[in-house]
């Protein structure tokens, strides 16, 4: 009978059931179909806004993060700093300057030279082109120059460089009270530049002496003297280095950054006590590059003694002129190129030609001394007495020699 109701085509009970009583069946809308590069566009959008975002934004949080740790490591610093500058007494250390400015500063003196016009014994001027065109000849006219010095005893005596006053005619001080004094030449030394004069006023204040062998390298230097006629200024520096040569072998100064410039020549170099370590004399330049020279107390104090006491420094002298030897030479001599001084000349009549010292010998050994070059040969005949015999080493023609000379001394007119 079921089967009889059954629209044809049925093969069983289920298709007997109505299409619309089947609610689990899902109902088909035709739905409209998305397109597959939307997902993509998105992904990239957000990998660039990501990009740009760490290309501006990580930097600059970055840059910010450092600036804070910076601030942090500042404040910090700072707070450290203040609590050690209140622990630190500073206050000890500026007064330790004042200190040494005011023991020192009264002995320091401004020097004023004049030169008088020299006569030329012509109707015209020595150099009537440069005059004619605005370069007169010097000779003719009065010039000034100035300088520094310090008084180093109550009588008056003050020790200066002597180009500051070599050739002047006229010599005028400044102390440091404002008086202002005509001074007296004493004597001068051209072969260490060191000048004394003497003025003639009670009540001066003088220096003391300090020792420049007992100075080392880093220790702290003031400077005092009249740079550009400015009197009583001081600066101060520590000691760069010694033993730096001069123009002449006695001159080994000390090193200083100091600030010395043009007026300061003369004036002291002195320690942290205010004593005179030394003697201002020369800078790299026209003006302040940071290196300054002194000529060292060690020299200069014996140089015043001397002047102080005769008016002049007797140096000995032999009488050669001299060369270092070259390394092929040296070899041919039978010395190394690091030993001896050559000698390519005699003065006639000097202590070397009457010692029979020739030109060509080199000379290896001074009193006992050896010699490595010629300034160190020179250095040991200026500082050997006069009249002293001394043996002399030298090589002649690969052989050694043993001379006796007796020294002489240094003519005024060879100057360095």
């Amino acid at each position: 009978m079921n089967s009889a109701s059954s629209p044809p085509g049925a093969t069983g009970p289920e298709s007997a059931v109505p299409f619309a009583e089947r609610p689990n069946e899902p109902v088909s809308q035709n739905p409209v179909p998305r397109s597959p590069q939307l997902p993509r566009l998105f992904y990239l959008l957000f990998v660039l806004l990501g990009l740009l975002a760490f290309r501006y934004l990580v930097p600059y949080y970055v840059e910010e993060f450092n600036y804070a740790a910076a601030r942090g490591r500042e404040r910090a610093e700072i707070e450290s700093a203040v609590e050690g500058l209140e622990k630190l007494d500073l206050n000890g250390l500026s007064t330790a300057f004042q200190l040494v400015s005011k023991r020192v500063g009264p002995s320091v003196v401004h020097i004023k030279t004049m030169t008088e016009p020299q006569a030329t014994g012509r109707g015209m001027p020595a150099d009537e082109f440069g005059f004619l065109f605005g370069q007169p000849d010097r000779n003719r006219f009065s010039s000034t120059g100035e300088g520094s010095g310090v008084i180093m005893d109550q009588e008056g005596y003050i020790l200066t460089n002597n180009h500051v006053i070599e050739g002047t005619s006229r010599i005028d001080v400044s102390l440091s009270a404002g008086r202002t004094v005509r001074a007296v030449l004493i004597g001068q030394d051209r072969m260490t530049d060191l000048a004394l004069i003497k003025i003639d006023t009670p009540g001066l204040s003088a220096a003391d002496w300090g020792n420049s062998d007992d100075l080392d390298v880093g220790a702290l230097v003031w400077a005092v003297g009249s740079p550009f006629g400015l009197d009583q200024s001081i600066t101060a520096g520590i000691l760069s280095g010694k033993n730096r040569p001069g123009l002449s072998p006695l001159q080994q100064f000390l090193q200083t950054d100091a600030a010395v410039n043009p007026g300061n020549s003369g004036g002291p170099l002195v320690d942290a006590l205010g004593r005179v370590v030394g003697i201002n004399t020369a800078i790299m330049g026209k003006s302040f590059l940071g290196l300054s020279f002194a000529i060292p107390s060690s020299i200069a104090r014996e140089v015043y003694q001397e002047l102080k006491t005769t008016g002049d420094v007797a140096r000995g002298w032999l009488g050669v002129s001299l060369r270092q030897a070259g390394s092929n030479e040296a070899r041919q001599m039978g010395v190394t190129a690091e030993q001896g001084a050559v000698i390519f000349g005699v003065v006639p009549g000097s202590p070397a030609l009457k010692a029979g010292i020739q030109a060509g010998d080199v000379i290896v050994a001074w009193d006992g001394h050896e010699v490595d070059n010629p300034t160190t040969l020179s250095r040991l005949v200026a500082t050997t007495p006069i009249d002293s015999k001394v043996q002399v080493v030298i090589w002649r023609e690969s052989k050694e020699l043993t001379l006796e000379v007796i020294v002489g001394r240094r003519p005024a007119q060879l100057g360095r």
